[in-house]
């Protein structure tokens, strides 16, 4: 007999932020019985003023270390939960589980384990409301004691977990290291537990579910009515969310990449819309698409070095490296030339150290000059599909000197799967606009 395939899904804090939202949720799972596994993130903002439940509890933690009151902060965690439960009908023993957080928390228990707390409740509830079995992640997502995830460990107990239960419900975000404690992953973190079942399960669609129906060419606050991507690669998907298109956590890549597990971005609030897919590999797409989208981000710095048979001396790119790494400052380009090369960092990763850097530029590599522009904006413009056309680099700085942008700085990368160009942070907007109106119609 054929095994059923499997699907696995994922609802972020927008999905599962109220009653109403859980109930769409429901409906999203009970229409496929493929959707065997769910994780869950903890309640998210109802409203563009509204207060994330993890937040109140980094609130709540932050009070106690500094010895004042937060039982009032604790109990808009309380009022939140009981208010869902009961719209829903749920009877999950809520007073008992406040009262075991509230005295940890008394006891001093760690960040990780508060602010995971949203987590943990919201999965209970949810899980019974649906009617799937609970498993609380602590059991089967592992750390080491010293906190680092445990990637071998978590798919084999994940496994043998899962092989339990036809229909499951996890909690995103937290897992345990081996004496029991909570540990979390990072912000966004249920993205990866989602990811981490995918894999275990060997699901044949890792569907993660939010309040965007998917990639988008460009950012809808830059560009109006950006078209949608209907499908990327892995690849694609890394060169976006690092220029900032940010719609899944980078982490959660990795799991489903690994097991080769198409994942889906789907939006909660139109079920219909078939969102983004993103696979290892191109698939069929239209033989007219050269770009698959664009993403930027601004507050760049660019140290610009001359000097004078730069290419013929040896050790000079590392010994720049080298500069950036004691003053703990990640490079994130460096385009060069033949006695020339440009160290693209981050303002941020500055913090005020420029002169400091510049100085120690100049003392252990001896550079003819220097030049510093501090108010750089990198785009990138991705698709796979740039490599095997002719023509993509004159239409994108056609498109910018009509649109009178001026390049500050340019990069490809050698798959030529991007093109990243530098121009000023005032032109940030109207470039993007113009790289995205010259491949509209590709």
């Amino acid at each position: 007999m054929r095994r059923m395939k499997i699907i696995v899904t994922k609802f972020g804090g927008s999905s599962v932020a109220d009653n109403i939202q859980i109930d769409k949720v429901k409906d999203i799972i009970t229409s496929d019985k493929r959707r065997k596994y769910v994780v869950v993130s903890a309640p998210g903002k109802r409203s563009e003023n509204d207060i994330k439940i993890t937040d109140t509890l980094y609130t709540c933690k932050r009070n106690i270390e500094e010895n004042l009151p937060f039982e009032q902060i604790f109990q808009i965690v309380v009022d939140r939960f009981t208010e869902i439960q009961k719209k829903l009908g749920t009877d999950v023993d809520f007073d008992k589980e406040f009262s075991i957080i509230l005295e940890n928390m008394k006891k001093g228990a760690c960040q990780d384990y508060v602010a995971s707390r949203g987590e943990y409740l919201n999965g209970k509830m949810i899980a019974r409301y649906i009617g799937y079995d609970f498993i609380d992640a602590a059991k089967v997502i592992k750390f080491d004691e010293k906190g680092r995830f445990l990637e071998e460990k978590t798919d084999k107990a994940l496994k043998r977990e899962l092989s339990k239960h036809e229909y499951a419900l996890i909690p995103g975000f937290y897992g345990s290291k081996p004496d029991g404690s909570i540990k979390t992953f990072s912000r966004g973190g249920s993205d990866v537990t989602g990811a981490l079942v995918a894999r275990a399960s060997e699901a044949s669609v890792y569907e993660n579910w939010t309040d965007v129906s998917g990639f988008l060419m460009a950012d809808p606050r830059i560009v109006k009515d950006p078209k949608p991507i209907e499908s990327l690669t892995f690849q694609e998907l890394r060169e976006l969310s690092y220029m900032g298109a940010s719609v899944l956590h980078e982490d959660a890549i990795y799991p489903a990449k690994i097991a080769g597990i198409p994942i889906n971005i789907r939006n909660t609030n139109r079920p219909q819309d078939k969102g983004t897919i993103i696979t290892a590999e191109p698939g069929k797409r239209s033989k007219e698409r050269i770009i698959t989208g664009i993403a930027g981000s601004k507050d760049f710095t660019v140290i610009a070095i001359y000097k004078n048979m730069l290419s013929t001396e040896r050790g000079f790119i590392r010994k720049l490296a080298g500069i950036m790494e004691d003053y703990d400052i990640p490079l994130e380009h460096l385009p060069s030339g033949i006695d020339t090369v440009s160290a693209v960092i981050s303002n941020k990763a500055i913090n005020d150290r420029l002169g400091e850097l510049v100085d120690e530029i100049k003392q252990q590599l001896h550079p003819d000059s220097i030049d510093v522009f501090d108010d750089i904006a990198l785009i990138a413009t991705v698709g796979l599909g740039m490599a095997a056309r002719q023509g993509v680099s004159a239409k994108l700085f056609g498109a910018l000197a009509g649109a009178n942008v001026n390049v500050r700085m340019i990069d490809q990368g050698s798959s030529e799967m991007n093109i990243i160009v530098g121009v000023n942070n005032k032109d940030f907007k109207t470039a993007i606009r113009a790289i995205y109106e010259a491949f509209e119609n590709q």
